[in-house]
């Protein structure tokens, strides 16, 4: 990666199309990525890990404005790793939750589907 992942390179290695990349660009979640003698955008290993905690933030259901809020955090620097941590700790807390919720309806389904599997005549095999 020495010269860096064009945007379909990086698109490709997060899980994202390039427009959701250049989204996040355009939202400043990203630092200004560099470009080479031809003007195309080339990612580097920062970026790289930057999105791919990004991305999970988001699929797991942190707000796009939290997610700018931490970038601006993290671009504030160490004094602001205390804010930064409370964060995460939230969100930690509230992705938790929804598994718990996640796991009772799961449960919900399950017996669901034990009730039809009851009912269901048995095969011989």
């Amino acid at each position: 990666m020495d010269q860096g992942l064009t945007v379909g390179e990086m698109a490709t290695k997060i899980g994202l199309s390039a427009h959701t990349l250049r989204w996040y660009e355009q939202m400043g979640l990203l630092d200004p990525v560099p470009r080479d003698s031809a003007g195309r955008r080339r990612y580097g290993q920062h970026d790289v890990d930057r999105l791919d905690l990004l991305t999970k933030m988001r699929a797991t259901g942190m707000p796009v404005r939290d997610m700018v809020r931490y970038i601006e955090l993290v671009r504030a620097g160490d004094g602001s790793r205390p804010a930064r941590l409370a964060m995460l700790e939230a969100h930690r807390h509230t992705v938790l939750k929804q598994i718990d919720e996640l796991q009772r309806d799961l449960s919900v389904i399950d017996r669901k589907i034990g009730l039809y599997r009851d009912s269901l005549p048995q095969c011989e095999i």
